[in-house]
């Protein structure tokens, strides 16, 4: 694929701090027009890339292009083309949306009549068109996220980076933004979005780069992941004993791939669940133990993570 297919090219992308290796040597490519999602735990190093990638951190290492232009070489023509809607919420709580939208358009250049009509229509696309007079400062967690969102659709960018933009809301507001990211490809914008939801990269993505410790470990379609771990299918189960005195004899098992335990949560991967069940309930009553629990679970990316790490996305 030509390199003008590409929103998003990063390239050997590093950054320490210290003796922290936050990031190290990170690549992949976004194409243009889709939903890219970074998948990985609290501390895997996505916030640093998207830091990165938007010129807030100049990087160790390694470049990007976005849109054509270096973060290293260009950050002002990279910043020309990119929205950002940060992590942590950006607005003056005492405006009201609408004058949140107004200063914030002024910051990219907009002035006068085309600030005005701009703004109407992002409120339209935020769903906040009936609450433009509200004091930001009275808004759900979830309203004051779609008004991030509206700040960063402004000045029309051609690619708009979402850094965890559902962490802290309820479940209708999660809703209405996961939408919102969707109505942005389908206007054509490229997505980057960063999540430790697999649930979320899964619904939305067109491709899903898996980060953890600072480093990118798998990458490709949700299908293409997924067949990482082949058929495996995911056993959560508890026990009415100590998980250790499980494992080594579940990890012996016929049909067991792998065993951990977190949370008091025994968790196994198999190749054939039916079989290996009966032969997990057999041995858990040798070793005088009962399963007072089982979650069956079919392979997902949370099961790729696993099977890539040893250990639960959310360990």
């Amino acid at each position: 694929m030509s390199a003008n297919h590409f929103a998003i090219q990063v390239t050997n992308l590093r950054k320490s701090f210290g003796e922290l290796q936050a990031v190290q040597g990170v690549s992949f490519q976004v194409q243009r027009g889709e939903i890219f999602s970074l998948l990985g735990p609290n501390g895997a190093g996505k916030t640093t890339t998207i830091s990165m990638l938007c010129t807030l951190l100049r990087p160790d290492d390694g470049d990007a292009r976005v849109m054509g232009h270096s973060i290293r070489n260009d950050p002002m023509k990279v910043k020309s083309v990119l929205g950002v809607v940060p992590q942590e919420i950006a607005l003056y709580e005492d405006l009201t949306a609408r004058e949140n939208l107004d200063f914030w358009g002024k910051m990219y250049g907009l002035r006068g009549p085309a600030l005005r009509e701009r703004v109407k229509q992002v409120l339209d696309i935020i769903g906040l068109a009936d609450r433009a007079d509200g004091r930001v400062g009275k808004f759900s967690g979830g309203m004051k996220r779609r008004v991030n969102i509206g700040i960063a659709l402004l000045h029309r960018p051609q690619v708009i980076y979402m850094d965890e933009p559902t962490v802290g809301i309820d479940p209708q507001s999660r809703r209405n933004i996961l939408d919102s990211v969707v109505a942005l490809k389908n206007q054509g914008m490229t997505v980057l979005y960063t999540t430790h939801y697999m649930e979320e990269a899964q619904e939305l993505s067109d491709h899903i780069a898996i980060m953890d410790h600072g480093q990118l470990i798998a990458c490709g379609t949700n299908e293409e992941l997924v067949r990482l771990v082949g058929q495996r299918t995911r056993l959560d189960l508890t026990v009415n004993v100590e998980a250790s005195r499980v494992l080594p004899t579940w990890q012996a098992v016929e049909g067991v791939s792998h065993v951990s335990a977190a949370e008091g949560r025994v968790t196994v991967l198999a190749e054939d669940s039916n079989a290996v069940l009966p032969r997990l309930f057999e041995s858990a009553t040798r070793l005088a133990a009962r399963i007072t629990s089982v979650d069956i679970r079919e392979p997902n990316l949370e099961a790729v993570f696993l099977h890539l790490t040893g250990r639960a996305l959310r360990d």
